[in-house]
């Protein structure tokens, strides 16, 4: 027992890893974890002393335990078995393909990451391109029942919306977005993931695929997590808004049912003097294709322009981005909302359709497309009388001078060569017809 073991050095060095990576895992990495466990515990429970809606403890599950309770959910496993007789396959291998859409979709919620942060970036990326305004805002999400799913329902201008909204809702709940394709890129993918969001294929036709992203819907809106849902179902290519499908908000309802709870539908809309992807989305409304090319390359090089524009004091904000919180929808007040979804849908987009934000470049784009060229004076007369026609609809006046937001707005457009002047006579050009189009028509079914 006391005999000495001689050993050469590589082998001895070997050794010392496999007792130090030994000692890591099985006492070293299991307290660090707890440590920082215990931390984000403590934080979370402040943050919910704050927040009309807290963290629901779906959102705060490790990533691999939600996948793992999502491929194995039984519906999940009876669409694995269809799957692979289907296609031919053995189950290990559909249950295997499950397993990647269930990894592809579930997000890795991280408290830190959502309210240190990109509520701050949400802030400052908001504040920097945008002057913001908040034009209406209900009080009664604040009286509803606290057992209950909240679901923000939007309308779909621009990728900024999702930066909005996230920046004006962080004193009521960390939402949990349905993300499109185009933001699964590195790194931006793993950051979406950690601020709760959750990736979906909107064309997908695979009944596997659609399965599983079905289950995790009904298993959030069980658990009461609160969602940002788009009815859309994508941006819009005119500025109008569009007829509501209705994919995420039938699983939501599922979920709703099965769990027993009742859903609460806060309706936002939101408005913009100038939609950064304008010329984006008219080219694909040309095309009839919803395919953008819009790189993550060409995003980082436009980020990169405006940040030398403003260190050389040149930098001029895009106009006002204005949003509109409407009056909750309850499920239980609708009648057969639980057996309807289709109804249900165009019921909320009624609502937020009428919470449309009246901005000064929408409605002077409207008025000069409708009336067609006009004097200045012409114009002024036409404004006061939209301003009257416009009683009750949630508009905001800059400075709260109707004079001041017609110049604000006519200056804006003619920066834009949107509208030209010829000798006193305010025309918008052939050419800038359709982008002057897109403009008016996020407001044309108030008019």
């Amino acid at each position: 027992m006391t005999s000495q073991v001689t050993l050469p050095l590589w082998a001895f060095i070997l050794i010392l890893l496999f007792a130090a990576v030994t000692f890591a895992s099985h006492f070293l990495f299991p307290s660090v974890r707890w440590f920082f466990r215990r931390r984000m515990e403590r934080a979370v429970k402040r943050l919910n002393e704050r927040l009309e809606r807290p963290i629901q403890p779906f959102k705060l599950l490790r990533r691999q335990d939600m996948i793992q309770r999502l491929v194995y959910d039984p519906e999940v496993t009876q669409a694995i078995v269809d799957h692979a007789r289907a296609e031919g396959v053995r189950e290990d291998v559909a249950f295997e393909r499950a397993r990647r859409y269930a990894r592809e979709i579930v997000p890795s919620f991280s408290a830190w990451a959502y309210f240190g942060f990109a509520i701050r970036a949400a802030r400052f990326l908001s504040n920097s391109l945008y002057r913001v305004r908040m034009v209406h805002q209900d009080a009664g999400l604040a009286q509803v029942d606290p057992d209950a799913t909240v679901v923000f329902v939007m309308n779909h201008r621009s990728n900024m919306d999702y930066v909005l909204v996230t920046y004006l809702a962080a004193d009521r709940s960390a939402l949990s977005y349905a993300v499109g394709e185009w933001a699964r890129v590195w790194p931006l993918s793993r950051l979406i993931r950690a601020m709760g969001a959750y990736f979906i294929r909107r064309k997908s036709r695979n009944d596997l695929y659609r399965k599983v992203l079905a289950k995790y819907v009904q298993q959030a809106t069980g658990a009461g997590v609160t969602q940002a849902v788009f009815p859309e179902g994508g941006l819009s290519l005119d500025g109008s808004l569009a007829r509501p499908k209705v994919g995420i908000l039938k699983y939501i309802l599922e979920g709703a049912v099965a769990a027993g709870r009742d859903v609460v539908f806060v309706p936002i809309a939101l408005n913009y003097d100038r939609v950064l992807e304008d010329t984006i989305l008219l080219r694909a409304q040309d095309k009839g294709e919803r395919k953008f090319r819009a790189k993550i390359s060409v995003i980082f090089r436009a980020i990169l322009r405006q940040l030398w524009l403003r260190v050389r004091g040149k930098f001029h904000k895009f106009g006002y981005a204005a949003v509109s919180f409407g009056a909750p929808l309850l499920l239980s007040e609708v009648k057969d909302g639980r057996d309807r979804p289709e109804a249900l849908s165009e019921t909320i987009m009624a609502r937020i359709s009428s919470a449309v934000p009246v901005l000064p470049v929408p409605l002077i784009a409207f008025l000069l497309l409708r009336d067609g060229p006009m004097t200045r004076d012409a114009l002024e007369d036409a404004f006061g009388v939209a301003m009257k026609r416009l009683e009750g609809a949630q508009v905001h006046l800059p400075r709260n001078d109707r004079d001041y937001a017609l110049e604000y707005g006519l200056r804006s457009l003619k920066e834009r060569r949107i509208v030209l002047d010829d000798s006193g006579v305010l025309r918008i050009p052939t050419e800038k017809a359709a982008l002057a189009g897109f403009y008016a028509n996020s407001i044309k079914h108030l008019m």
